[in-house]
């Protein structure tokens, strides 16, 4: 007897198929990603509003938003200037004082109320006298047999689009889920119900419950089920992947390893050994390896990230090390020229300045050319760009893929440059730790290795928030270090002026030369080409040029151990793991040093950014913080397209729920 076939579940039904959703409801429903009877049961409330209790209109102040009820006792639409303003006004009386509601410029809310109409209503006061609201949520209490859905409850408020009634959303919700909801199964695997409730359970206690204490065990259950499904797609995506693919056999076997370790100058930390070891052990196994390696600023990862190509280049195969900008694959093509051409390993650069040529050979950095044939070319190194993804560009015999600050590039890039070689091994790394939710589910398909140990002989850094009114201490703090011998970065968020009180660095340049003559001041900037980029570095590294005044280009990569002090303008502008990264520049040789943050910002979440700056040199402690701060969305960036939209979980503070899924799933 042939198994029966997989019932198709009737939540997947169209949202046309309930009674009272014609084409005008589905396509105003669509306008909020309901489209499925189970999208409809996963809608959200925004709020709550326990309809229990409300305040009278006599008790409302103006601190904070309430829930008022009262009878409509005047209404009318004012038009003013020609008829192109207007304000619509609404007046309730509760038997304890008047509450006046106003909409401007909305003139068909005229169509929503009638005298004598009961009206819930949500906002805070503009004023007191009389007692005002502008724009306040409302809805009409109507009688009927649905009236217990509405009113003596907690009663969910909905996020809503044009010309959709709240009344009738709940309305629909109620009915649908009393309709279906012996359909809502368990997913596989499942949670242990004893600690949470079933998924049935979860999805009415969302919609209605009981008690406000209702809403946050549901929300986590159902949080818990998005990160199964998101737990589930990963690791099927990991396994169809090691189904389909070999190995490369890129293990190595040390004969140029160890003269590089010899000359290398400084001993590896114990951390980057644990890493290597790691390493090597996926270079040697039955899959390719795909590795996130993630290190603080300073911490070594680019010595890392060499034993690695090494590795690779042992067993006969070439390396691709693609960083974010010029000025970073430029800073990594010298370190490997001196680290690799000794042991007798080629070199190559690959940016938007210096391409292969058009009869497929590749250019040298000695202006000679080479074929691409696997036969003709040695085991070599390609440092690059994105310029490293033109079609155009081969990259024979490809053993290992390095993307450096990989948050800087999009998922689909990063399989881009995998796709030029047959399943190579692949090592992403970043300066800007991952907050432990985001690693468990975004880098998820990713094995992760950390450097948790900083190298010895680096001079501590402290960090200052200071006013613009110090800003002239601040330069004679500068000058003193500039006399000492010491180099100064000079960040400012913008290239021009074209923001109320944002500085620019081409603004800023002459100021900053005559308040720091006669040290040499450099301008460094992304709107500069190539050449003239490259050139003030090499002054800046030459110690030719004293400070360096940048945008925040200089966020990654650049290696000036001499520099001491990083002075930031507008530091309220950028990010806090950019700031992070940005500090990264100094402390990088054995001498003490300091990074000055300049800001006048007065909001609250601002000043507590800075704060953690001053407090912590951590970069795990600093990203878990961002975190909370700014939320997923503006830390993922690119990335954000490779993270699913949830609906309950919460990537701030689910790093529990996170844990259990994966334990579930493996």
């Amino acid at each position: 007897m042939s198994p029966p076939e997989n019932k198709i579940s009737p939540l997947k039904n169209p949202i046309t198929s309930l009674w009272g959703v014609g084409a005008e409801r589905a396509a105003q429903l669509a306008r909020l990603e309901i489209f499925t009877i189970e999208d409809l049961l996963l809608h959200r409330p925004k709020r709550y509003e326990d309809r229990r209790h409300f305040r009278k209109i006599s008790e409302l102040t103006k601190d904070e938003a309430f829930t008022a009820r009262g009878k409509i006792v005047a209404l009318g639409l004012k038009r003013f200037r020609g008829g192109s303003k207007s304000v619509f006004e609404i007046i309730l009386d509760d038997g304890s004082a008047r509450l006046h509601c106003r909409w401007w410029n909305l003139p068909f809310m005229e169509n929503y109320f009638a005298m004598g109409d009961e009206v819930f209503v949500f906002g805070k006061l503009k004023e007191t006298k009389p007692r005002t609201m502008d724009h306040p949520e409302t809805e009409v209490i109507e009688g009927g047999e649905e009236s217990f859905i509405h009113i003596n409850r907690i009663a969910p408020v909905y996020p809503l689009t044009e010309g959709l009634p709240q009344r009738w959303l709940r309305g629909l919700i109620w009915r649908t889920l009393e309709k279906f909801e012996t359909e809502i199964a368990e997913p596989k695997p499942a949670p242990d119900l004893k600690l949470f409730p079933t998924r049935a359970n979860a999805v009415r206690m969302i919609h209605f419950p009981e008690e406000l204490t209702d809403v946050e065990i549901a929300r986590r259950r159902l949080a818990l089920d998005e990160f199964i499904a998101l737990q589930l797609e990963i690791q099927t995506r990991r396994k169809n992947f090691e189904a389909r693919t070999k190995a490369l056999p890129c293990g190595g076997n040390n004969w140029l390893m160890k003269p590089f370790l010899s000359r290398l100058g400084f001993k590896l930390t114990e951390a980057q050994t644990k890493v290597l070891r790691e390493i090597r052990h996926d270079m040697n196994g039955k899959h390719p390896m795909r590795r996130l390696l993630q290190g603080d600023v300073g911490s070594g990862k680019t010595a890392v990230a060499a034993c690695s190509a090494l590795m690779a280049i042992e067993s006969g195969f070439n390396v691709a090390l693609m960083a974010p900008t010029e000025i970073l694959a430029e800073q990594h093509f010298r370190n490997f020229k001196k680290w690799f051409e000794p042991l007798g390993i080629k070199v190559e650069l690959q940016t938007g300045s210096r391409k292969t040529r058009g009869d497929g050979r590749w250019q040298m950095a000695d202006g000679k050319r080479s074929p691409t044939s696997n036969s003709h070319l040695p085991s070599a190194i390609f440092i690059g760009t994105h310029a490293l993804l033109t079609s155009g560009f081969d990259l024979p015999k490809l053993g290992l893929v390095i993307i450096d600050e990989q948050h800087k590039f999009g998922v689909a890039q990063r399989e881009q440059l995998v796709r030029k070689g047959n399943y190579p091994h692949l090592l992403v790394m970043t300066a800007t730790p991952i907050p432990r939710t985001l690693g468990l589910t975004l880098y998820g398909d990713l094995d992760v290795s950390v450097i948790d140990e900083m190298p010895g002989g680096r001079g501590k850094i402290k960090t200052f928030v200071r006013a613009a009114d110090k800003v002239p201490k601040v330069f004679e703090f500068i000058r003193e270090k500039l006399k000492a011998g010491r180099q100064v970065y000079v960040v400012y968020p913008r290239v021009e002026e074209n923001a109320v009180g944002l500085k620019a660095v081409t603004k800023e340049f002459e100021n900053l030369q005559k308040n720091l003559a006669p040290f040499r001041v450099g301008l460094l900037h992304g709107r500069l080409k190539s050449a003239e980029k490259e050139n003030v570095m090499a002054e800046f590294r030459a110690n030719k040029i004293h400070v360096l005044l940048s945008t925040s280009l200089i966020e990654v990569g650049v290696d000036v151990p001499n520099a001491t002090v990083m002075l930031v303008e507008n530091a309220e502008a950028f990010g806090l793991a950019q700031l992070h990264q940005l500090r990264g520049r100094i402390g990088r040789g054995a001498h003490e040093s300091f990074c000055i943050l300049i800001s006048d910002a007065k909001n609250e979440e601002s000043q507590a950014r800075l704060k953690i700056l001053e407090e912590t040199n951590d970069g795990f402690k600093i990203a878990e913080a961002d975190l909370k701060l700014r939320g997923p969305g503006e830390l993922l960036g690119q990335q954000q397209s490779g993270l699913p939209k949830f609906r309950f979980g919460n990537l701030v503070e689910d790093l529990d729920l996170i844990r259990q899924a994966r334990e579930l799933t493996r």
